[in-house]
Parts: C-alpha cells; sequence; structure tokens
C-alpha cells in the first residue's frame, strides 16, 4: 500500500495563482466571431473556437473572472438567399442550422459562458440602442449608394479594390448595387484610429499584422454604407423603419448585446472586451469599423484584436469542390476530441497560416501524447502500484518547470510556445525515469523518485487541462487528486491515491490516418 505525506490542494471555483496573494487577479472576456450560419461548421471555426476556449480555460484556473462568448451571425443577404434555396423562412432556416454549431462546440469541449444569436431578442433590442448613440453624434446621415457588393462576404468594395472585376477576398463575381442608403461617417475617425493605434500597440495583433491596417487607414477611410431598402432580413434601422441595417454593422454589435449593453452587470464587469479573436479575412471589419463605431457611440474599444491565419489541407486550399474540407466531428470521432484540439494548437502559432495534415497529426498523436504523456502517466502509476513505503523527497523536477514563463506566453496568446514548455516538463520527467532507472531501486530511494515522478505528473495535469480538459481531468482521477489551478503547479507534499486506469492515448497502427486505432 503507497503512503502520502499528506497536504491539502486549494481547489474550487476560484483559482489560486502562483504569482499573487491568491486573490481574483481580475476579468477576462474573450470573443470568438459569430458564425455564418449558410452552412455546417468546418476547421476554421473549429480553430478559433478551440482556442479561444484554450485561453478561456487558462485564465479561469489563474483565478480571472472570465466571460467566453460565441455565437452565429443570422441575418442577411446571403442567408436570406439560402433560405429560400431551401424552401424555408429565413428564421426556419437559420433555427434549423444553429444545433450544429451548438453541438459541435459541446463535442469539443468548448466551455462558452454564452452563445449569442443575432436574431435573439435582445440582440435585435440593443443594437438600436447603439446606432441611436451614433446618430446623436451627428455620424449618420441619408445619401445614395453605389458600389460593388460581394453576397458571400457581405462586403462593399470600391471599383480600384476589385481584382479582375471580381471580389478581392473570395475572388467570386460583385454586383454593382445603387440604392437610397444612410451612412456612418468612417471618414471622420481616420486620425482618431491611427492616434489610437499608436497608443495602444497591442490592440492590433499580431504585431506583424497591424502595418497592413494602419497603412490602409492612412490611405483614406470612406463613409460606410451602413442600410439597405432592398433586403429585408435583417435588424431595422431606428431613425428610418424602410431601411435594414447592413449586416457588418449589426453583428459587431453582439460583442455588448451579449452583456445586456449599455446597464447590465455583465457589461459593466467584462467590457471591455481583453481579445476578439479573429480570422485576418474579417480583420478589417474588427479593427477599424468596429472601434469607429464605438468612438463614435461614446463606448470604450476593445483592448486587441488577434486575427489569426487561414488553414490549408495538404498543402491546398480548402473546398467543398477538391473535397478537402476537414470535419471537425470526424477528426474528433476519429481520433478523439483532445487528439484534435492538441492538433490544431500544435501545429503553428496561433497567429500564422497552417497545413493540416492528417498524417502529421497521427505522428504527433502517436510520438507525443501517447509515446511522451501517456507513457509517463503509465510509468509512474506502475510503480506506484509496486511499492509500499514512504513518498517523499527533494523536488528535482522542479528546476525543469517554469510555470511563470508558461504563464506569460499564454497571457501573449502564445498558445505554441505554451504548449512547448509543457512538452519540454513531459520530456524532463521522461528522461528522469529513464536516468533514474528506478525499477532498480528500493526503498527510500525509490519513494524519492517516485515522489518527483508523481507531483511532475499531477502539475502536468493541470497544465494540459486546458489544451485537453478530458486528459487533465483523467489524470487527476488516475492520480487521485483534485484537478487544482495554477496555484497548484509547484511541487509540495504529495497527497493522491494512485490508480491505473485506461490509456491516456492508443497509438494508431501506422502514420497515414486510414487506419483504426488498437
Amino acid at each position: 500500500m503507497l503512503i502520502c505525506l499528506a497536504q491539502k490542494y486549494r481547489c474550487g471555483s476560484v483559482a489560486a495563482s502562483p504569482f499573487s496573494d491568491g486573490d481574483l487577479l481580475g476579468k477576462f472576456y474573450i470573443t470568438t466571431p459569430i458564425y455564418y450560419v449558410n452552412d455546417k461548421p468546418h476547421i476554421g471555426h473549429a480553430y478559433t473556437t478551440i482556442a479561444a476556449d484554450v485561453l478561456a480555460r487558462w485564465h479561469r484556473l489563474r483565478g480571472d473572472d472570465v466571460f467566453f462568448l460565441t455565437g452565429t451571425d443570422e441575418h442577411g443577404e446571403k442567408i436570406a438567399a439560402a433560405a429560400q434555396k431551401a424552401g424555408k423562412t429565413p428564421k426556419e432556416f437559420v433555427d434549423s442550422i444553429v444545433p450544429a454549431f451548438k453541438n459541435v462546440w459541446q463535442k469539443l469541449d468548448i466551455s462558452n459562458d454564452f452563445f449569442i444569436r443575432t436574431t435573439d431578442e435582445q440582440h435585435e433590442r440593443i443594437v438600436p440602442l447603439v446606432i441611436d448613440k451614433i446618430a446623436k453624434s451627428g455620424d449618420i446621415y441619408k445619401g445614395m449608394y453605389t458600389g460593388w457588393y460581394c453576397v458571400p462576404d457581405e462586403s462593399f468594395w470600391t471599383e480600384l479594390q476589385l481584382v479582375d472585376g471580381k471580389c478581392p477576398e473570395c475572388h467570386r463575381e460583385v454586383k454593382l448595387v445603387q440604392e437610397e442608403s444612410y451612412f456612418f461617417r468612417l471618414s471622420r475617425y481616420q486620425d482618431k484610429l491611427l492616434q489610437f493605434y499608436k497608443t495602444h500597440p497591442g490592440f492590433l495583433s499580431p504585431k506583424y499584422r497591424s502595418k497592413e491596417i494602419i497603412n490602409r487607414v492612412k490611405d483614406g477611410l470612406k463613409d460606410l454604407s451602413i442600410t439597405r431598402t432592398t433586403l429585408k432580413w435583417g435588424v431595422a434601422f431606428p431613425q428610418d423603419k424602410k431601411h435594414v441595417l447592413y449586416v457588418w454593422v449589426e453583428a459587431l454589435c453582439n460583442y455588448i448585446t451579449a452583456l445586456d449593453y449599455p446597464d447590465g452587470q455583465k457589461f459593466k464587469t467584462f467590457w471591455p472586451a481583453d481579445v476578439h479573436l479573429v480570422g485576418k479575412e474579417i480583420n478589417w471589419f474588427h479593427s477599424v469599423i468596429w472601434p469607429a463605431m464605438l468612438f463614435s457611440a461614446g463606448i470604450e474599444p476593445p483592448k486587441m484584436v488577434f486575427a489569426h491565419g487561414w488553414w490549408t489541407m495538404d498543402g491546398q486550399k480548402m473546398s467543398k469542390s477538391l473535397g478537402n474540407v476537414v470535419d471537425p466531428i470526424e477528426m474528433a470521432d476519429k481520433y478523439s476530441v483532445d487528439a484534435f484540439r492538441y492538433a490544431l494548437l500544435r501545429e503553428m502559432p496561433l497567429g500564422d497560416d497552417g497545413d493540416f495534415s492528417e498524417k502529421t497529426m497521427v505522428t504527433r498523436l502517436n510520438n507525443e501524447l501517447a509515446a511522451e504523456l501517456g507513457n509517463l502517466l503509465n510509468r509512474t502509476l506502475t510503480i506506484a502500484e509496486r511499492y509500499e513505503g514512504k513518498v517523499a523527497g527533494k523536488p528535482e523536477l522542479s528546476e525543469a518547470l517554469d510555470v511563470k514563463k508558461i504563464d506569460s506566453l499564454m497571457e501573449g496568446l502564445d498558445t505554441f510556445g505554451a504548449l512547448n514548455e509543457i512538452f519540454a516538463f513531459i520530456k524532463a520527467a521522461n528522461k528522469y525515469v529513464n536516468d533514474k532507472e528506478p525499477w532498480k531501486l528500493k526503498g527510500d530511494e525509490l519513494g524519492h523518485v517516485l515522489y518527483n515522478l508523481l507531483e511532475a505528473t499531477r502539475i502536468i495535469g493541470i497544465l494540459v487541462t486546458p489544451f485537453m480538459p478530458g486528459t487533465g481531468e483523467k489524470i487527476a482521477a488516475q492520480l487521485g487528486v483534485p484537478q487544482g489551478t495554477l496555484g497548484d503547479c509547484k511541487f509540495g507534499a504529495f497527497a493522491g491515491k494512485p490508480k491505473k486506469g485506461e490509456l491516456l492515448f492508443k497509438k494508431f497502427v501506422n502514420a497515414s490516418g486510414k487506419t483504426h486505432a488498437h
């Protein structure tokens, strides 16, 4: 029977940071874009949402008061056209699609605090309040709009911006639109935006994306058409009910309507957002139009817009016609939810473009999750089951662990770097096993080595939890300890009751990803 020195670890809903006095460190509000419901969720949606979930979970681990928002964008011409094609009303159509998003996020262990729909009563009620504030600032006027409109992207372009007469983003056909419209005086905020970028250098993130936005703003901002008379599926323009709000202007407001702006307690607690995590293709809307709207409405802008890259599949752009669109549910069912989550965040830094390869994913599953992490836990528990002495000693492995560095990387949204550090510690623990050869030891010597391994795996279980929630839970259960918080990521006296369970990860027969696991 294993004899453990008793020590209780702090646990509960409020985490204690190892870098503070144990009080809550502050609030953390993170958002994904609200996803357009014209199709089912794909790897791009999954990547953004998983990354946001990891950051939200990490901040909960630290002790921050966290609000994590995701949701769906359900208005606009594209939705109306898709609904008509399906023989449904727009509301019937979006109601039929939204459950697919909710089901995927549940499947992928997403811990969002709220799911906003732009057809929600609170959203449709609050958006006009924001528009009224902008109007009272003198920033809305009536005019005639003429321009090129891309229906799939819900985007407007000037003649100069078109590429070969097509949308510069998706390269599809655009149509010339001419109609009465209300405009937002975006041009008024050119200098204010440039000054804001200068005084808030972290707003445009990652930093290498800032130059493109700044140069484009310097080139001059044109006033933005924000209403349509030909479109009926959307939120009515409060100053003229014959007009419907441009979907992007309305949709951006979700980040505050979800908080019950202007008087809700959530708005008072969590705004401004700490991170708007978005794909780089919608960076302009979030980094230019959104803060300008907020300036006009007298609302503080978010602290950061972080624009991540795009995924390709084996070097090719993903598309339905090529048949290479990655289905997140299929990947999660085939390899496990945690393996899929890990693979997406392990492949490249958050801001970069990445290439998804099922072969690479299987290689990582075999060589890192199974051979490194899973094997460490299995070896440790095998030794613990055979040992009947006292588990105690000097924390030799603590020198290989730098929790403060990992936390700093996560604060900077460097999930890739943080995983590198965590797995460097896992490798150090495995090397420790090989060097110490505990199968040759007895008595206090074995108890000392086992102490280091048990404490190391307990801490690893905490550190991997935001990335792989189910794995963190399994590690804690097999060690017989509470899951713990970031404040518990330091060597103490091991107080668990280890009992080996099933392997964390099963290897695949080969790295092609085409065969079954065993």
